[in-house]
């Protein structure tokens, strides 16, 4: 007979900082899937959903598919919307009968207005249903801030190994085949989590360039291939966050037999992640400089990319600060398109004139006026669209991704694709959905820190990364920390990375 397996998704990365809730609409605008709708809707895609959908038919199991649920990153969800989700996946498991395993794909760095660590909760609370015995995986976001009761109630927490995250298919397809082994009998996994006393570390996972999170990866791989160690995964923390257990940290599975060498393992891992802590490889610059690089002359094919990393909605940015859009104005730059400025309000006013039609817009900088004032300016309505788009990759291939009502303004030789859903630029049909070919722009804005580099890397003759004074600011002394342990590194003056801590 075959394995009735639970397959779930419920992921949101919660910036604690954001005056913005999370809450049903957000899931609904980027995806809220129910039960066997979710194959059709993944089924061949490079997600972590795709991947338990190919593990599934390639094991012969019996899916049970509760919830695929995902929510452009912002602040804590409502109590609503994380009770109405988290009944979902539990109800299911309740009414599914017998169960004998459960396949998850989590985020990490999920909080509400009632838990601190949601998907620690949302694990107890399956762990409640199905028993002590029945195999439970969980992939994880690199950025997880991961927990002891993640760790507690999940047999392994798999995380990606790339950032941008490329790799939550194969992930996925990892922790299936564990399960895989675990329902045949031949492993008994169980799960150890060590965090340090660090609020950062490990470069935040960067793997575009040699560093130490290619390395941590690598003494991973080599350990994986050790008897009884199962998964080592490497989760660096979301920073933005206000909770106890922000920050990066080890999960390893392993076999009970091999407790004690896992135990050295992560130790291990934590003690290289604390002596290279100074090791940081991005390079945020002021607006002016990427200003001075678009009026550069340069001998290189392809345009130059501006990240304006600190207004990421990856991370919880609001999406709509101006300052950079503002500067390439008044510094007369042209053939430039930016991806993207939300304002819905400035969408709907661009609808109702009809593309070709002329609009005085007051743009952006409707969230936070102290991250930019909104743009007063003349615009050219280019193009109108539903926003709706599918994914080309590397990133999330074959994943459809929606804006939500789109408008390409026009204004003053800067193309600006104008939405009404909050949306990383991680994928190239941001623009080409939306008639721009980025290739042949001479600069592109792209609000992302750093997953915009899987596709757009490929295109750009040069990237500059600017810190725009968004919320996602990389000087953390702007953040005010109330739940976060002490002592850590490097607000307190801690020199011992288990410092408040006990270590695995």
């Amino acid at each position: 007979m075959a394995y009735r397996v639970l397959v779930a998704q419920f992921m949101h990365e919660t910036n604690t900082f954001s005056k913005l809730e999370t809450t049903l609409d957000d899931y609904r605008r980027r995806w809220l899937i129910e039960g066997e709708e979710m194959v059709p809707r993944f089924k061949g895609t490079r997600n972590e959903v795709g991947g338990y959908i190919d593990a599934a038919a390639m094991y012969g199991w019996e899916p049970v598919y509760a919830v695929a649920a995902n929510a452009t990153p912002s602040g804590m969800l409502t109590k609503e919307t994380w009770e109405a989700i988290r009944d979902r996946i539990v109800g299911t498991a309740k009414s599914a009968g017998k169960l004998d395993a459960v396949c998850l794909s989590l985020h990490g760095a999920m909080v509400t207005e009632t838990e601190d660590d949601a998907e620690g909760a949302l694990l107890e609370a399956l762990r409640g249903v199905i028993g002590p015995d029945v195999p439970m995986v969980a992939t994880l976001d690199l950025h997880a801030n991961a927990t002891l009761r993640m760790a507690r109630n999940a047999n392994a927490l798999v995380s990606f190994r790339t950032y941008p995250h490329i790799d939550g298919y194969d992930r996925a397809v990892q922790a299936a085949a564990l399960v895989h082994e675990a329902l045949e009998g031949r492993k008994t996994p169980r799960c150890l989590l060590s965090q340090p006393a660090m609020l950062e570390g490990a470069d935040h996972g960067r793997t575009t360039q040699p560093g130490v999170m290619r390395d941590l990866l690598a003494r991973a791989d080599a350990y994986e291939k050790e008897p009884g160690i199962n998964v080592v995964s490497i989760q660096v923390g979301f920073t933005w966050s206000d909770m106890p257990y922000t920050g990066p940290s080890i999960a390893v599975s392993y076999e009970p037999p091999a407790e004690a060498r896992a135990r050295e393992i992560a130790r291990s891992m934590i003690d290289e992640i604390w002596r290279r802590r100074d090791e940081m490889s991005a390079d945020y610059r002021p607006v002016a400089d990427g200003v001075s690089a678009a009026r550069a002359v340069s001998g290189k094919a392809g345009p130059l990319v501006i990240a304006d990393g600190t207004d990421n909605p990856g991370g919880g940015g609001y999406n709509d600060t101006t300052p950079v859009l503002q500067a390439l104005l008044d510094a007369g730059i042209r053939n430039a398109a930016i991806g993207t400025i939300y304002d819905p309000g400035t969408v709907q006013q661009a609808i109702a004139a009809g593309v070709g039609a002329t609009i005085e817009v007051e743009l952006g900088g409707h969230t936070d006026e102290s991250m930019g004032k909104p743009i007063k300016a003349t615009a050219l309505v280019k193009m109108l669209s539903d926003g709706v788009f599918t994914n080309d990759g590397p990133m999330n291939a074959g994943v459809e991704s929606n804006m939500g009502p789109t408008a390409v303004l026009r204004i003053d030789g800067i193309d600006v694709v104008t939405i009404s859903s909050r949306i990383q630029t991680t994928d190239l049909q941001v623009f080409l959905s939306q008639g721009i070919d980025p290739r042949a722009k001479d600069v592109l804005v792209v609000k992302s820190v750093q997953h915009f580099r899987a596709a757009y890397a490929p295109i750009a003759r040069e990237i500059v990364l600017v810190d725009s004074g968004g919320i996602c600011s990389p000087d953390i002394t702007r953040l005010k920390f109330t739940k976060l342990r002490r002592p850590i590194w490097p607000l307190d003056g801690v020199n011992d990375p288990y410092a408040g801590t006990r270590p695995a």
